[in-house]
Formats: structure tokens, C-alpha cells, sequence
């Protein structure tokens, strides 16, 4: 299964957006997807609900750094590289999207972004656009990873 469809279903079953995308990478990381849910469950709602840096960048970039990010502290070239690469993912996002900001992706969607959490129903999915940025998300840094 391709990581944006396992971070759908992580979605659909009512994991928040970064969660979901993270989780989709736990085992390819030799992690247990509960610990990476858990790790990530604070930066749902565009990071706590404050609706700023959508959740799925969020979880997208964690598993960049989980993929790239085990090099020493000093190892500029290495860390130049990481950056490199997040900074492209989020651009890719960013074409893909028009941008970063739970807030305005939400607005964009007709959904009124509100800092608490909201009920999963069938009209919830119906209506946000979520599953739409996880699966983004996640197939880019699954793209990204490919190409390193």
C-alpha cells in the first residue's frame, strides 16, 4: 500500500492530519505506528488547533527528518541537504495547494476553521478537504525519499 493511501485510511479512521501522514512512515522507519501517533497527536489543527502550518506538512516533515535526519550535529552538508529537501517538499505542497496554512486551506474549502476539534461524521468527510493534503503529503515525502 502506497503511504498517501495509508494515511487516508489513518485519517478515515479519525487520527488527526498529521498523525495520519507520519504514522504512514512508522514502519519504514522501525517505529510502532501507536508511539507515532502519539508523538504526533499535538500538531493536528494546523499544529494545536491554532489553524497556522497544516498538520500534514507537519507529519510530512517529520518523516523527512526520520528519513534523513540521523547525521552529527556538526555535519553542515548533511543538514543543508535535509533542509534543502524539506524546503522543496513544501513547495511542492504549496504549488499543489496554494498553500501551508490550515486556515487558509480550509477557508479555500468553505470550512470554518475553528480551533477545536471536529466530530468525524459522514458530513465531515464529505466536506473537508483533509484526506486530500495527508495523501499529498505523504506521497511527496514518499517521492522524496525514492529519489535520495
Amino acid at each position: 500500500m502506497k503511504h498517501g493511501e495509508k494515511a487516508v485510511e489513518y485519517f478515515c479512521e479519525g487520527y488527526n492530519c498529521a498523525q495520519s501522514t507520519a504514522a504512514s512512515f512508522a514502519e519504514d522507519a522501525g517505529l510502532d505506528p501507536e508511539d507515532v501517533l502519539t508523538m504526533m497527536a499535538g500538531f493536528g489543527g494546523g499544529i494545536g488547533g491554532t489553524r497556522e502550518m497544516c498538520g500534514a506538512v507537519c507529519g510530512m516533515v517529520w518523516a523527512l527528518g526520520i528519513a534523513e535526519g540521523n547525521y552529527p550535529p556538526h555535519d553542515n552538508e548533511a543538514k543543508t541537504e535535509l533542509y534543502k529537501n524539506v524546503r522543496e517538499s513544501i513547495h511542492e505542497f504549496t504549488e499543489k495547494f496554494g498553500t501551508t496554512c490550515c486556515r487558509e486551506l480550509l477557508l479555500k474549502a468553505g470550512c470554518l476553521p475553528k480551533p477545536e476539534p471536529s466530530v468525524r461524521n459522514a458530513e465531515y468527510y464529505a466536506k473537508r478537504p483533509c484526506a486530500h493534503f495527508v495523501e499529498a503529503a505523504a506521497e511527496i515525502a514518499s517521492a522524496r525519499m525514492k529519489k535520495r
